[in-house]
């Protein structure tokens, strides 16, 4: 039935776009993204990176996701962690999975996102 990931929407507080667009474009290399009309005055903002669709939805009360997450997948995971350590940007290190090496970070809201790279043998 399903035939792939349309996209991914993480709860954001409201009024709180300015921040969004700061850490997703800025820091995570996202490009943000008209939303319809039609819900644009629900608030939120949606981004996309090399057919990655992520929407930020206004949700209140508002609660970050600590345990569910997106996984992304950079190029470089060490060039991943250089470029949050000059953004300022914590991170915290995880167990390694075959053939994965991960990262979590918190958005600025507090939600989970894991950054991996697939490492080749």
């Amino acid at each position: 039935m399903i035939e792939d990931l349309h996209h991914i929407q993480l709860a954001m507080p409201n009024g709180r776009e300015n921040d969004a667009r700061a850490f997703y474009v800025n820091v995570l290399g996202f490009s943000e993204v008209d939303k319809p009309d039609t819900l644009r005055k629900r608030g939120g903002v949606w981004f996309e990176s090399n057919g990655v669709q992520l929407h930020l939805g206004v949700e209140q009360p508002f609660s970050p996701a600590k345990k569910a997450h997106p996984g992304f997948r950079v190029k470089s995971l060490d060039e991943t962690i250089q470029h949050l350590i000059n953004a300022g940007i914590a991170y915290r290190t995880d167990i390694d999975l075959p053939d994965i090496q991960r990262i979590y970070v918190d958005d600025p809201f507090g939600n989970r996102i894991e950054l991996l790279e697939v490492i080749s043998a």
